[in-house]
Order: C-alpha cells, then sequence, then structure tokens
C-alpha cells in the first residue's frame, strides 16, 4: 500500500454529508498507517457565502419547500454550459480558494467528496492538471442530480444500482461506478443490544417504542406530530430527536413534562445507534444517512414530510422496495402506527425487508477502492 493520506471534503448543508465523510474517517482509523484529514469546505469560505449556501438552504426547505422543489428540478435539468451554470461555477471559483489553498498544503494522496460543491471545484483544478491526485465522488442519496456529475473524478460511489445505472447514462464509465451504498459508522455493523441502550435512557425495553427524526438541523413540527402520536398510541414510549434545534428540544421537554414515562426528547446526538436500537419503529424524514442507517439495523421507517427532491426520491425507493411506509399527513402517520403496532407480521415483514436493504459496510468498501487507486476519469465531452 503505497497511500498514505486521505482528504475528505464535506459540506455541512444538513447533517448528512459530513456524516458519510465521518463514516469513512471512522472506519479510516482502524488503519493506524493511513493519515485521514476531514475538512468541512463551509470552514473555508467567506461567511456571506455560507449563509447562502447552508442557512439559506434550510430556510428554504424549512419554510418555502415548494420553492426548493423548483430549484432542484430546474437545476437537475439545465444545461451544464448554460450561462446561469457558468455563473454559478464562477461565483463558487471565487468563493473558495482558501479551500483550494488548503487542500494543496495537505498534499493528498486521494480525496473523497461527499457533496457536490468540493467535486465540481475540483473538477475544474483536474481539468486545469494543477492537481495530480485522484478525486473521487460519494453520492449520499438513492437519486442522481445533475450537480452530481463532474469531469475529471476517478469514480463514483453509489447508493443503489439505479444511481449506478444513471450515473452510467450520463457518460460515467461504468467500470468507475462503484455501488457501496451510503457511508454510515462501523458500529452499525456491531449494533449495540437494545436491553443495554434502553437503560440507559430509562425505557422498559419490553414495551413499543417509536423513534422521531427531524433531521440533524431539526426541521417541521415535531412538538405537534409527537403530541397527536401521544394521545393516539395508548402506553408506547416516543424518542423524539430535535437535532441542533434548541427551540425544537425545549417544547420537545414541556411537552415530556406532561407525559411522564412516555416522551424522551434529545438533541443532536453522536450515538444515534443507540437511540435506534430501543426502536420497533422510525417515523423520520427520508434522509439517506438516516434511512442507510435504519436499514442496516432492520429498522421499519415511516417516512413523513420529505423535502422535494432528493427526500422525496429517497422516499420513492424505500416504498418500492417494501421497506418503508409514508403518511403525508399527520391522521396517516397515526392510522400507519396503529396498524402497524397491532401487526406483528406486517412490522416483521417490514423489519426483513429494511435489513435486506442494509449496506453497514459501506465505508469499508469506498475506502478500498480508493486505496485501490483504480480511476476511470470522465471527460467533459463524456457527460451528458
Amino acid at each position: 500500500m503505497t497511500m498514505r493520506k486521505i482528504l475528505l471534503l464535506s459540506v455541512s448543508a444538513g447533517a448528512g454529508h459530513v456524516r458519510a465523510a465521518e463514516a469513512i474517517e471512522a472506519e479510516a482509523a482502524k488503519h493506524p498507517e493511513i493519515e485521514v484529514i476531514h475538512l468541512d469546505a463551509m470552514d473555508y469560505v467567506p461567511a456571506a457565502f455560507r449563509k447562502l449556501y447552508t442557512d439559506f438552504y434550510l430556510h428554504l426547505v424549512n419554510n418555502f419547500s415548494a420553492a426548493w422543489g423548483y430549484v432542484y428540478d430546474s437545476s437537475n435539468t439545465m444545461p451544464r454550459h448554460s450561462k446561469r451554470q457558468r455563473l454559478r461555477r464562477a461565483i463558487e471559483h471565487l468563493n473558495t480558494h482558501k479551500l483550494r489553498a488548503a487542500i494543496r498544503q495537505h498534499a493528498p494522496d486521494a480525496i473523497v467528496c461527499t457533496h457536490f460543491l468540493p467535486a465540481e471545484m475540483l473538477s475544474r483544478e483536474s481539468l486545469k492538471t494543477t492537481l495530480d491526485c485522484p478525486v473521487w465522488v460519494q453520492v449520499t442519496d438513492f437519486d442522481l442530480h445533475s450537480m452530481w456529475l463532474q469531469p475529471g473524478m476517478a469514480g463514483y460511489f453509489a447508493a443503489n444500482d439505479e444511481v449506478a445505472w444513471r450515473l452510467s447514462q450520463r457518460g460515467i464509465p461504468t467500470a468507475g461506478v462503484h455501488v457501496t451504498g451510503i457511508p454510515i459508522m462501523p458500529v452499525f455493523s456491531t449494533p449495540p443490544q437494545r436491553d443495554e441502550c434502553a437503560a440507559e435512557i430509562g425505557l422498559d425495553a419490553a414495551k413499543p417504542t417509536l423513534l422521531f427524526m427531524s433531521g440533524g438541523a431539526g426541521v417541521g413540527d415535531l412538538t405537534s406530530l409527537v403530541s397527536s402520536v401521544l394521545d393516539a398510541t395508548g402506553e408506547t414510549q416516543i424518542i423524539a430527536l430535535a437535532g441542533r434545534n434548541e427551540e425544537m428540544l425545549r417544547r420537545l421537554k414541556a411537552l415530556a413534562e406532561q407525559h411522564p414515562g412516555r416522551l424522551y426528547p434529545r438533541g443532536f446526538t453522536r450515538q444515534v445507534e443507540r437511540l435506534m436500537v430501543c426502536a420497533d419503529i422510525v417515523v423520520t424524514k427520508p434522509g439517506g444517512l438516516t434511512t442507510s442507517e435504519c436499514l442496516a439495523l432492520g429498522r421499519p421507517m415511516i417516512v413523513h414530510s420529505p423535502i422535494p427532491g432528493q427526500e422525496e426520491h429517497n422516499a420513492d425507493f424505500l416504498l418500492e422496495q417494501g421497506a418503508a411506509l409514508k403518511a403525508v399527513d399527520e391522521a396517516g402517520l397515526i392510522y400507519r402506527l396503529q396498524r402497524l403496532l397491532s401487526s406483528s407480521a406486517e412490522l416483521e415483514a417490514l423489519r426483513q425487508r429494511a435489513r435486506s436493504l442494509g449496506q453497514p459496510q459501506a465505508a469499508a468498501q469506498v475506502l478500498q477502492q480508493v486505496l485501490s487507486g483504480s480511476a476511470h476519469p470522465a471527460a467533459v465531452a463524456d457527460l451528458k
């Protein structure tokens, strides 16, 4: 093995891209001969650009989801060489000079991007031959948006066979596309025991338990939803994750005081697996990382409030594969919860299907491929 330094580049627009990079980093920690550096691109851009890229995105998806859906769809079909696309790339280039300098300073042997922004930036560097190491791209959804398609990349890691097929249809060499799944933490390969984790929280491991997740940023009105479910599901226990949304966590804690022994609010956690193993059903937005974690643990899901675009497509994949149900509103969620809680056979079927789709070794497969050094870059003319 000649490779010694791998650079991981993520973007903190939502938690998933960062978590995918952290999963690869954790896997690489098993190999002391490899140095891994993880940079969040947003730490190397001007504050105004960071605010536009992260805060404005979260504002859109939380308050104007239809507008985000339009942006997602229109940008997906916009020609690569259109004036708007060239202007966007020029703005990105002007705002990422510190990031490019940091990359040159670290002088990695290989780079893995878990977001399309650094991949697009490095595509330009690769084509100018100012970058002398392979750049790999990890797609972090069960869907493919054209922004992920960048010339000069060493190869792509896809969540499933359809994403791989779509990559090849858009001009990425088949030999350069690897179906690995989405990287999740190594602990999902050997998860902890339910009894142990339930005791840590104060749960009764024998009682039906629901886990409500709102994403790393704490998107949506989770408090109202949980309140209705508490009233409709008897003695069911609920763990509710507010992510980094402090106001949501405060409201959930106030609600928990009204339901002692039934509601367990939590903020952002880096040990979500210890909460997931306690749950009989996970109610969640269908982000790529969260759903991959649920699949790895064989946790039945009810998905709700998907962000238009990537999360809607993630939900479609899960429903098509029989690994989740979808609730379009509060009443639909309560109906599905009551149905699953009263039907052990249906719940077990969802559990088995989810487990069959799980890919807990994704991070290890990505790392192995990067270390192999087998690259199949695509040129601009090849992309469609």
